[in-house]
């Protein structure tokens, strides 16, 4: 059985989904799992949360050197051959990296143009739209990856269309504000829509070795972010739009007919309220590594050691909750951090 492949997008920016997918990619492999974090953002963000400025300058700047996502897929956007094989950068034993790369923006019109070329049963309209699953695919099996976790840009573009028909299961990244339920209401039908264009699509590939991905992409939940929390807002306020959260999720994502007012701590979409961690996150980021795995030297002392593990606990629950719905086993010893 291959490794569940989780995208975790929202078309709005600043919510925190980067740290979300590093912090969970670590949760995953402390809890020993073998993971494969890819980063198909053309920001790269995910990348240099995990890598210096030393490494990828190393990586980026070398033309001929490592294979990032983006060099992965050039041949094929030239015209002169298939994915070359994805080089993944060991992060540790166990987790692994697909580096992002922020030439991918190159990749957008060539997917963009290739989409409806798939009606019309063009193999290579069929191999541009689902290179980035033969990608993660490839990478998945050559790392033994348990569990794929994708960080995607907040957008709606032809990139991420891609990137999403490539997912098993899709979270939602939310912070409690007007722009992240109105993103909500973009999201949902959007994604019912890719998920029904491609469905249409698949019929029509003329090249029986070509496998492609189902494109399910199904919404398994929505994670509440705080990061971004100004302390001068109205507490009222900011509690009134978590409360619309659940019924504009369930009526706009998942089309669950419902009359009835949502009660969000009933809520069973809702994977975690995550909150803001003030200066741990700074601490985190200055000492690349997770907040959960801060020490005194790292300058996580008094309240912090407090802070560090509760933390872990979110983390942890929240890892556990998807791997439940993804039907991911967690074993039942962790990794010595």
């Amino acid at each position: 059985m291959s490794a569940p492949i989780i995208a975790f997008f929202n078309n709005k920016g600043g919510v925190g989904k980067t740290s979300l997918v590093y912090h969970l990619a670590w949760m995953y492999f402390d809890l020993g799992l073998r993971v494969l974090a890819a980063d198909l953002d053309p920001q790269a963000n995910l990348t240099s949360a995990f890598l210096d400025e030393d490494r990828l300058e190393q990586v980026w700047e070398e033309e001929q050197g490592f294979n990032t996502v983006f060099r992965c897929v050039r041949p094929l956007l030239r015209g002169i051959g298939d994915l070359a094989n994805p080089e993944l950068e060991s992060i540790d034993d166990g987790l692994n990296l697909l580096i992002g790369d922020l030439q991918l923006s190159g990749f957008e019109d060539e997917l963009s143009s290739q989409w409806p070329d798939c009606l019309d049963g063009k193999e290579r309209a069929f191999r541009v739209i689902s290179a980035f699953w033969r990608l993660l695919s490839k990478a998945s099996a050559s790392s033994k990856a348990d569990i794929v976790l994708i960080d995607l840009g907040p957008n709606l573009g032809a990139i991420n269309r891609a990137a999403l028909i490539s997912a098993d299961y899709v979270v939602v990244p939310l912070s409690p504000d007007l722009f992240s339920l109105q993103g909500l209401k973009n999201l949902g039908p959007t994604l019912r829509r890719w998920r029904e264009e491609w469905k249409e699509r698949i019929p029509k590939n003329p090249a029986p070795d070509l496998m492609l991905p189902a494109g399910n992409m199904q919404p398994i939940g929505y994670v509440i972010l705080q990061h971004g929390v100004r302390f001068d807002r109205p507490v009222k306020a900011f509690q009134r739009w978590v409360e619309r959260i659940p019924n504009v999720y369930h009526s706009d994502v998942v089309y669950t007919e419902n009359d009835n007012v949502i009660d969000l701590s009933k809520d069973s979409s809702r994977l975690a309220l995550i909150k803001h961690y003030q200066s741990l996150m700074p601490m985190a980021q200055a000492s690349r590594k997770p907040i959960f795995h801060l020490k005194p030297a790292d300058g996580a002392i008094g309240a912090h050691v407090a802070a560090v593990q509760n933390v872990y606990w979110d983390f942890r629950e929240l890892a556990q909750k998807i791997a439940i719905r993804v039907g991911v086993d967690i074993p039942s010893t962790e990794r010595q951090k």
